[in-house]
């Protein structure tokens, strides 16, 4: 397959990332199945010192970075809380501009982490222009999720881990926002594993990428209203795009309310705690159910960052 992202760089991903967001649990959820009337498999990302998959491509992108030099980017949360932990190990000073609307819990880790966090505009795709012209002007370098190609390799070790598992699923729904978790996976399945089928989820509140694939062109939003932050994107990564083609089967977009709902279901049958981008591939089952009957689905659960105050009203409030 022809691809900017080759399967030598996926699997020499490996040994240059920190084992400890490697080799995440994954099985089926014998509660969850019951729900759906199938055979339902979790991965589980969140059980790591960031609580995020973001640490594989973090670890692999640090990996080309020499101590001392600072690097600049932008995140909602989770991916600069992985840059944060990885430069901190590293000694790499690191910026990260999210909005002045970010959670909360994410800015204090990545604070905690060692990073200088600038809160500026009113959401991630705001900040990150900001950012870019904060690196430019100072000449430093900028890192951006989904685009360098690092944070796809990492996403791909999922995609390789995914298949170590003894039952071949008949299709795996993935969260989708920049595109580089479904871009590191879609590439290691459409290679070693093509009859799955391959769904992108995503907020109703938040489509600009899955209405970008759908009509083949860019779409972008002047706003996004979800509580899905981590896959809030209104500006789509032209790359991400050329990246993805071919690579999903179907797209599905689910509403707060559907996550809200499958954010309780995980709390009660596996005792986690996600975040909402996190659950929209259980939200998008829920919204579909006789369309997964006696198959074999895979989701993973990507993050589990919460303020208190969340994890209040929307898992404990049931």
């Amino acid at each position: 397959m022809k691809h900017r992202l080759s399967m030598n760089k996926i699997r020499g991903a490996i040994p240059l990332i920190d084992p400890i967001f490697l080799n995440t649990p994954q099985f089926f959820s014998k509660g969850l199945s019951d729900v759906f009337n199938c055979k339902l498999m979790v991965k589980i990302e969140t059980l790591n010192p960031i609580k995020s998959f973001k640490g594989r491509g973090a670890e692999l992108l640090l990996a080309q970075i020499k101590e001392f030099n600072p690097v600049v980017c932008a995140s909602a949360g989770n991916f600069g809380q992985a840059m944060a932990y990885a430069c901190q190990k590293k000694k790499v000073p690191l910026t990260v501009f999210a909005s002045k609307n970010a959670n909360i819990y994410k800015i204090k880790m990545m604070r905690s982490f060692g990073a200088v966090v600038k809160l500026m505009g009113e959401d991630f795709d705001e900040a990150k222009i900001i950012a870019k012209a904060f690196a430019n002007k100072q000449e430093i370098k900028f890192v951006e999720d989904s685009k360098d190609l690092e944070t796809l390799a990492g996403a791909g070790t999922i995609g390789l881990e995914l298949l170590k598992f003894p039952d071949a699923l008949d299709t795996l729904l993935i969260p989708l926002g920049n595109g580089a978790l479904f871009s590191g996976i879609g590439r290691v399945f459409k290679e070693l594993s093509p009859q799955t089928e391959l769904i992108a989820v995503q907020s109703e509140g938040a489509p600009s990428m899955v209405e970008s694939i759908r009509s083949q062109k860019l779409i972008t939003y002047p706003s996004v209203n979800t509580i899905s932050d981590g896959i809030a994107i209104r500006l789509p990564v032209k790359q991400s795009l050329i990246d993805l083609e071919h690579f999903i089967d179907d797209a599905l977009l689910v509403s707060d309310n559907a996550t809200l709902k499958a954010m309780k279901l995980l709390h009660q049958h596996l005792g986690i705690v996600c975040e909402p981008s996190a659950a929209v591939g259980i939200a998008a089952m829920a919204d579909n159910k006789n369309r997964w009957r006696n198959k074999k689905i895979g989701t993973i659960i990507c993050g589990g960052n919460l303020t208190s105050d969340q994890f209040k009203n929307w898992i404990m409030d049931y």
